[in-house]
């Protein structure tokens, strides 16, 4: 009998480690893109390069008690998903067609940015409530799947 992990439980395990890299006080989210189930990028939320972590007396969302999915402009880090279409754009690597795997579901500014990179299929684990996020996966018929291990 083959022990070996499906895809989608080996490209989860993997977007788990990397959310261990996130600097996010409230939240740590990872993200890998894979394409013809190859790793071709990876991100984890938190500040940009070369500016300070965040801690508990200089995050933003904390001082100004903003609820989980409000006002995204009041944050110094970057989500996951936009890492890791940064860094596909850094290394000039296409990442159209491919699939995010990621421990959370991605917010609605990150669903317009991998909508527009042409990624084709969203896997995640954590579901998020963000309605227009949902309305435009629908409408830009990207396929969804709720992980649950061994599911693959």
């Amino acid at each position: 009998m083959d022990k070996r992990p499906g895809w989608d439980d080996y490209f989860m395990k993997i977007a788990e480690d990397v959310a261990s890299r996130a600097t996010c006080i409230r939240r740590k989210v990872g993200a890998v893109i894979v394409k013809d189930k190859w790793i071709i990028t990876t991100g984890y939320n938190g500040a940009p390069s070369n500016i300070s972590h965040c801690t508990e007396e200089s995050c933003l969302r904390t001082k100004y008690n903003v609820p989980s999915g409000e006002r995204h402009e009041l944050c110094r880090g970057l989500h996951a998903e936009q890492n890791a279409i940064i860094q596909a754009a850094l290394h000039g690597v296409s990442i159209k067609g491919a699939t995010l795997y990621c421990t959370h579901q991605p917010c609605s500014i990150c669903t317009k940015m991998l909508i527009n990179s042409g990624i084709k299929k969203f896997v995640f684990s954590a579901p998020y409530n963000d309605p227009l996020a949902e309305e435009m996966v629908r409408e830009a018929g990207i396929e969804i799947v709720i992980y649950s291990p061994q599911s693959s």
